[in-house]
C-alpha cells in the first residue's frame, strides 16, 4: 500500500505517509492564505525521512485523501459570498426565527442560561435577501399551488440586482416532491444563462438534506452555499499543486459522516470537523484491531481539543441533527465535542471569578504563541508548557520553530501576572490547571451525559500536544491508565487515510411500523422497499461514477425511529435489506426497543404510544485497505529501561518547587522501553510528559501507555 493522507488543522498541517511496509509522519504550519504551501512542506518533511522525492512519491501512490478545517474557519470568519434565498411564499420568516433558538444553539451551557444577555448569531442570509414564491406542496407530496413561474422570474431578478453571489431554494415539503425546486433551476438558467451569470450557484435543498424540516434543511443548504466558494477555491487549488507534482488521480477529500469521496462528489457542509472525524475513524480501527474496548478520542491541536466516543464493536456515535457554529443542520455527522484548549489557546484574566480563562479564541499559526517570536503578543497554553520547562526551545516542531521564552514570559507578564498579582511561573502553572481542568471536565460531562463513567473507558491521548497534557488530564479525571497511540502526533492524518469510500442518503417518511389505536402493524412492505431502493441507487451512482464497481458496493440500512409523537427519535442500524413480511416488522420494533432501553434506560420504552418511522438512510460504501495496528499491549511494571541524556528543573501543579526531570529523546519509543516520572521525551513531533506518580511504557508501533501507580 501506498498512500498520503493529511489533517489540515488550525496550526499544523500533518501528512501521514504509507510507502509500502514503513509509514512516516510529518508536520508543518498551516499556511491559511494558500493551504497547498502547508501541504507540501509537511509532504517534503516526509518524503526527506523516507529518502524519497516528492514527485516520484505522488506519481506512484494509489491516493491522496485530504481532511481539512477550510470550511470552519470560513463560518467563523463569516467569509463567505452575498447569498439570495428563495422560499415558499408565507415561511418567510422560518430562518430568522430560528425555531426560537437561535439564540442558544451553538453557546456553552452558561452562555444559553444567560437569557438577559443572549442574541442571535450575525444572520448568514440577511433579511432583505429573502424573497417567497408562489407555490405550495403539501406533506404527502401533491400539489396544492402550482409554482408561478412569472413569479419566480421577478423574484430571481430582484436578488440577482441585489447582489446575489450565490442562490439558495428552500419549499417546503420539496424531499417528498421536488418538483417545484427543479423547476425553478431551470427557470434561473433560462433567464441566466451559464455564460451570462455561470459563476452564480444554485443551489436546491432536497438535494442537499433528504430529511423534512424546513429550518434545518434550510440552514444546511445556506450554509453549504456559503461554504462552496471558499471550499472550490481552496481544495481546487490542492488538486492543482498535486497535479503539478505528478499525481494524476483523483483528490480525495473526507467527509463528516466518517468517510471520503472524490473532490467532485463532495458537499462544502459534508467537510466540516472532517479532522476531528477523522481522528474518531483512527480510533475505531485501534480499538477494533487491538480489543481496547470501550475507548475515548481526545485530539489536543494548536487551536481545540476534540471529543469522541467509540464503544465496544465499533460503534460511533452519530449527531443526525448537528449545530455547526451556531446553526442547526441535518446532515448525519460523527459525534464530537470541540473545547477551545488548543495548544494556541490564548489565556485572558477573567474578572468575575479573579482568575485564568483559556480559549476559545487561538493564537493559531501566524501569528502563533508568542513564544513562536513571529509577532503573538498575547500568552497561550505552549508559552505556558514552554515556561514550566516541558518543552525543549531548541528542538520544537523537529526544531523549525525555534522558541523563545523571553517572548512568553513578557506576554504573561503583561496580560495576566498584574491583574492576578502572581509571579511568572505560578501564573503558568495556574494556567496549565485550568487547561487540564476544562478537558478533563469536557471528556467527564461527554461520557457521564450519555450513562459512563470514564474509568469504564481507555482515553486516547493524541495530537501534537496530547501526550503533553495527557497524565494532567488523567489526574483530573480520575483516571489511571492513558494511551498515546501509534503515530499519535499525526493520528487524525492516519484516520483520513484509513476511511471508506462512502454516501450517505436518506429521505423523511411517515411509517406507522404499530398503530396503537387500531391495534395493527405496518404491511405497505411495497413503499418502504422501493425507498430503500432508491437510496441505495443514488448511493450505487455516486460510486460508480468514481470508478467502482457494483459488485464492490456495499449498504447498510439506518432507521430513526420513535414512539408515538415523542420528539426524540433514536437511530437503528439494522442488518434488514428489505421489509418482506411481519416477521422483519416485528424484528425492526424489538431491535428499536433494545436500543431505545439502552439509552434510555430498560423499562422506559412505550410501546403502547405506536411505533413510527421518521426517516430512513441508506449508507452506500465501499471497503479500503487500512493501517492495522498491533501489539498495543501495557506490560505493567516489566520492560527495559534507557539512559537519560540530560535533566532539566520543571514546574508541576501540586510542587511549590521546582523538580528535576530526566530527558529522553527518540531513543524511548523502542518498544518495552520504561520510564518512571517526572521525566520528558522530546522526539520530532511532541512531548511526552511523564509527571510525578506517572510511569510511562513504549508499546509496538510507536505507542506509549501512560500509567499510574500500581496500574
Amino acid at each position: 500500500m501506498k498512500r498520503v493522507s493529511v489533517d489540515i488543522g488550525g496550526t499544523f498541517t500533518d501528512c501521514f505517509v504509507v510507502w509500502g511496509e514503513r509509514s512516516i509522519g510529518g508536520k508543518a504550519l498551516t499556511t491559511h492564505h494558500n493551504l497547498a504551501l502547508g501541504f507540501n512542506e509537511a509532504l517534503a518533511d516526509a518524503c526527506k525521512q523516507l529518502g524519497v522525492g516528492i514527485e516520484t512519491l505522488l506519481s506512484e501512490v494509489d491516493s491522496v485523501r485530504y481532511a481539512t478545517t477550510l470550511g470552519t474557519n470560513a463560518l467563523i470568519e463569516r467569509k463567505g459570498p452575498r447569498i439570495g434565498l428563495l422560499v415558499t411564499a408565507g415561511f418567510k420568516s422560518t430562518i430568522p426565527l430560528s425555531r426560537a433558538r437561535g439564540y442558544g444553539e451553538g453557546l456553552a451551557e452558561e452562555q444559553q442560561m444567560d437569557i438577559p444577555n443572549a442574541h442571535r448569531p450575525e444572520p448568514i442570509v440577511p433579511i432583505p435577501m429573502i424573497r417567497e414564491v408562489r407555490e405550495r406542496v403539501d406533506y404527502l407530496g401533491q400539489v396544492f399551488w402550482r409554482l408561478d413561474e412569472d413569479d419566480v422570474r421577478l423574484r430571481i431578478r430582484e436578488l440577482v440586482d441585489a447582489g446575489a453571489e450565490a442562490l439558495v431554494v428552500v419549499f417546503t415539503n420539496s424531499v417528498v416532491n421536488p418538483e417545484h425546486e427543479l423547476r425553478v433551476r431551470e427557470i434561473f438558467l433560462e433567464e441566466y444563462p451559464g455564460h451570462l451569470l455561470g459563476a452564480v450557484p444554485m443551489l436546491l435543498s432536497h438535494q442537499v438534506a433528504g430529511r423534512k424540516g424546513e429550518y434545518a434543511r434550510g440552514t444546511s443548504t445556506i450554509m453549504d452555499a456559503f461554504l462552496h466558494a471558499t471550499m472550490y477555491h481552496g481544495l481546487g487549488t490542492l488538486e492543482l499543486n498535486l497535479r503539478s507534482q505528478g499525481y494524476d488521480k483523483p483528490m480525495l477529500v473526507n467527509h463528516n459522516s466518517g468517510g471520503m469521496a472524490q473532490l467532485n462528489s463532495t458537499d462544502a457542509l459534508q467537510t466540516v470537523h472532517s479532522g476531528p472525524v477523522s481522528g474518531i475513524a483512527a480510533s475505531e480501527h485501534l480499538m477494533l484491531q487491538t480489543g481496547l474496548g470501550n475507548v475515548v478520542a481526545t485530539d489536543m491541536g494548536g487551536t481545540s481539543f476534540d471529543i469522541g466516543i467509540v464503544v465496544q464493536g465499533g460503534v460511533k456515535y452519530y449527531d443526525f441533527n448537528p449545530v455547526i457554529d451556531r446553526w442547526l443542520v441535518s446532515i448525519p455527522m460523527v459525534h464530537l465535542v470541540t473545547l477551545g484548549a488548543g495548544g494556541g489557546s490564548i489565556c485572558s484574566y477573567e474578572r468575575m471569578f479573579k482568575s485564568v480563562k483559556v480559549g476559545p479564541a487561538s493564537a493559531g499559526s501566524d501569528p502563533g504563541p508568542a513564544c513562536y517570536d513571529r509577532g503573538g503578543l498575547k500568552p497561550t497554553v505552549t508559552d505556558a508548557d514552554l515556561l514550566l520547562g516541558y518543552l525543549d526551545p531548541a528542538n520544537y516542531a523537529s526544531g523549525h520553530i525555534k522558541l523563545n521564552p523571553r517572548r512568553a514570559k513578557q506576554a504573561f507578564e503583561d496580560h495576566l501576572c498584574d491583574d492576578l498579582d502572581l509571579d511568572v511561573v505560578t501564573t503558568a502553572k495556574l494556567v496549565k490547571q485550568t487547561v487540564n481542568a476544562n478537558m478533563a471536565n469536557g471528556i467527564a460531562t461527554e461520557l457521564r451525559t450519555r450513562g459512563y463513567e470514564p474509568k469504564d473507558f481507555t482515553l486516547l491521548a493524541y495530537g501534537g500536544n496530547g501526550p503533553l497534557h495527557a497524565c494532567g488530564i488523567a489526574n483530573v479525571l480520575g483516571v489511571d491508565r492513558v494511551l498515546a497511540p501509534p503515530f499519535s502526533s499525526v493520528f487524525s492524518a492516519v484516520g483520513a487515510g484509513n476511511m471508506n469510500q462512502m454516501h450517505i442518503h436518506e429521505i423523511s417518511t411517515w411509517t406507522v411500523l404499530f398503530d396503537a389505536n387500531i391495534k395493527s402493524f405496518f404491511s405497505d412492505y411495497e413503499s418502504f422497499n422501493r425507498n430503500v431502493e432508491e437510496l441505495e441507487r443514488r448511493g450505487r451512482e455516486d460510486l460508480l461514477r468514481q470508478g467502482f464497481g457494483a459488485a464492490d458496493i456495499r449498504y447498510r440500512l439506518e432507521i430513526d425511529m420513535r414512539y408515538g409523537n415523542q420528539r426524540v427519535q433514536t437511530a437503528v442500524v439494522t442488518e434488514l435489506k428489505r421489509l418482506e413480511g411481519q416477521r422483519d416488522v416485528l424484528r425492526l420494533i424489538n431491535e428499536f426497543h433494545q436500543r431505545y432501553g439502552e439509552r434510555f434506560g430498560e423499562g422506559s420504552q412505550s410501546p403502547e404510544a405506536g411505533v413510527r418511522i421518521n426517516t430512513i438512510r441508506v449508507c452506500s460504501y465501499v471497503e479500503q485497505s487500512t493501517v492495522q495496528f498491533s501489539g498495543i499491549k501495557d506490560e505493567g511494571a516489566t520492560g527495559k529501561t534507557v539512559e537519560p541524556i540530560g535533566t532539566r528543573s520543571c514546574h508541576f501543579v501540586g510542587h511549590d518547587k521546582p523538580v528535576e526531570a530526566r530527558l529522553y529523546d527518540e531513543k524511548a519509543l523502542a518498544e518495552g522501553t520504561r520510564i518512571e516520572g517526572p521525566a520528558l521525551v522530546t522526539t520530532r513531533a511532541t512531548t511526552y510528559l511523564i509527571e510525578p506518580g506517572w510511569r510511562f511504557y513504549a508499546a509496538a508501533q510507536g505507542a506509549v501507555w501512560f500509567t499510574r501507580g500500581g496500574h
